[in-house]
């Protein structure tokens, strides 16, 4: 159980990275859907789609790579410069041809302005250029400073949407002071620009703090390195691809399917599945490299099963606590009532994602074997599920198509990767109980969200008697985590 205790302490941690961000980030939703007009906001959701199908690309499974043979070669320097200038050269060149036709691709990208796209290519070019050093700083145990820089972005970004869309507009309206400029680009250019202007002001800020770990990496590129690195990474990149279609491409077939309006709604509602989003983000960054430094203990396998179990837990009693309580977050996060029509979505969404940890978990079995093909294979295979079940219903039945679409890709990844992972690297995973966990939160939402929504009473009762059954049947490995 120390092991589990130290994985939980460093998940928390990194968590901290990882949660307190989009913790502000979930703030500014409030920000955003008052500033921006469902359709605006659509636009907002279009562009942080594509920021991460550039990422998913032009990172290309390196950072997962990074940690694999970083744990396991003898010249670690080697990992950590072939990895960075190979992500520098691929990134320098999609920089320099993407800027070159951006006005010809932003059509292409539905956006009405050639500025929203050059500004996602900067930032995406920052962002990208972060990846080896934000792993670095991981992989060498420094939480902190990861989650400083991390945390700073995402200050810088939020202070920055404050003064570009509250304080600014009224500064104008009211006749006070503004730059000349600044005035000259708010008479240009819609409102929602600015968010995209604050955040390539956050990442460039980010990427100049970060440069003096970046000139600490040596030159020392190793093509053959480089070789067996693509051939580990580039299945991942395909899974990437693959997971950003199945998280996103609901948001873009929306648009041109049924229109920017009832998209935007739908991403607005969608929001409310980022709550499970924190804890898989928290999760994942911690668990990473802990799966990986704890490959060589005799009792890995058994330490897996643990994680997974209590993964599970800690997912399903989110799951629960935002469906019974949904109006509450809702309240919170969603300015106009238009955002409200979608609410049904979320109890499927926040399933959808809970089951994406589990198959995050799961996939454990594939990257320590270096049988990263299946990954890739796992998830084309829910991709194909988002894009067929979106476009043959999104015409009859809208956005729940699409919620619908998420939670069966999800879910048939999960069991299908489960069923390979049994015959290549067997871990006891205590189904039964992973089952009965999922099913009875699931089912405690649902009924509270149908017959008890906004009847707290009643919703608590439902959490309480989900935590007691909990406790029941957890008392003794509780009791081992909590033990002095």
């Amino acid at each position: 159980m120390g092991t589990l205790k130290r994985f939980f302490k460093d998940t928390i941690i990194y968590g901290i990275a990882a949660v307190l961000p989009r913790a502000i980030n979930i703030l500014l939703v409030k920000l955003h859907t008052n500033a921006l007009q469902s359709e605006k906001f659509a636009v907002n959701t279009l562009y942080f789609v594509y920021a991460a199908y550039f990422n998913a690309f032009l990172t290309y499974g390196m950072e997962t790579a990074f940690f694999r043979f970083f744990t396991k070669e003898k010249e670690k320097g080697k990992v950590i410069s072939t990895s960075f200038f190979s992500i520098l050269v691929t990134t320098l060149l999609f920089l320099f041809f993407t800027l070159i036709f951006s006005e010809e691709l932003s059509g292409y990208f539905g956006f009405d302005e050639p500025i929203y796209l050059q500004i996602l290519i900067l930032v995406t070019t920052f962002d990208t250029l972060l990846v080896i050093p934000y792993a670095y700083l991981r992989v060498k145990n420094r939480p902190i400073r990861f989650a400083f820089y991390k945390i700073l972005n995402t200050t810088i970004y939020a202070l920055l949407n404050v003064v570009f869309l509250i304080y600014l507009p009224k500064a104008i309206e009211n006749d006070l002071y503004v730059p000349e400029y600044l005035n000259n680009i708010y008479s240009q250019y819609p409102i929602v620009v600015f968010i995209f202007f604050a955040n390539l002001i956050a990442s460039s800020i980010t990427f100049i703090l970060l440069i003096p770990i970046i000139f600490k990496f040596k030159f020392d590129f190793d093509i053959t390195l480089l070789k067996r690195m693509l051939k580990y990474a580039i299945p991942l990149l395909i899974a990437s691809l693959a997971y950003v279609t199945n998280e996103n491409l609901d948001k873009i077939l929306l648009d041109r399917m049924i229109g920017k309006e009832q998209m935007g709604i739908y991403a607005a509602c969608y929001k409310l599945g980022v709550f499970m989003i924190l804890f898989i983000m928290a999760f994942r960054l911690g668990a990473e490299p802990f799966f990986f430094n704890q490959a060589k203990e005799s009792n890995a396998k058994e330490i897996y099963a643990k994680v997974l179990k209590w993964f599970t837990i800690l997912g399903t009693i989110t799951l629960l606590i935002i469906v019974n309580y949904i109006d509450i977050f809702a309240g919170i996060l969603l300015s106009r009532e238009e955002y409200f029509n979608a609410l049904s979505i979320v109890p499927i969404i926040l399933l959808a994602n809970l089951l994406l940890g589990i198959y995050y978990n799961l996939s454990i079995w594939y990257k320590l074997t270096d049988r990263t093909k299946y990954g890739m294979y796992f998830s084309v295979f829910g991709a194909i599920i988002t894009v067929l079940i979106n476009i043959i219903f999104i015409p009859k039945y809208g956005y729940m198509a699409s919620a619908w679409a998420t939670l069966i890709a999800y879910g048939s990844m999960t069991l299908i990767s489960y069923y390979y992972g049994k015959k290549h690297y067997s871990i006891p995973y205590e189904v039964n109980k992973i089952l009965f966990y999922i099913i009875t939160s699931f089912l405690l939402s649902i009924i509270s969200f149908i017959f008890f929504r906004q009847n707290y009473l009643i919703s608590t009762i439902l959490l309480i008697l989900f935590f007691t059954t909990i406790y029941l049947k957890e008392k003794t490995d509780l009791q081992n985590i909590f033990k002095k």
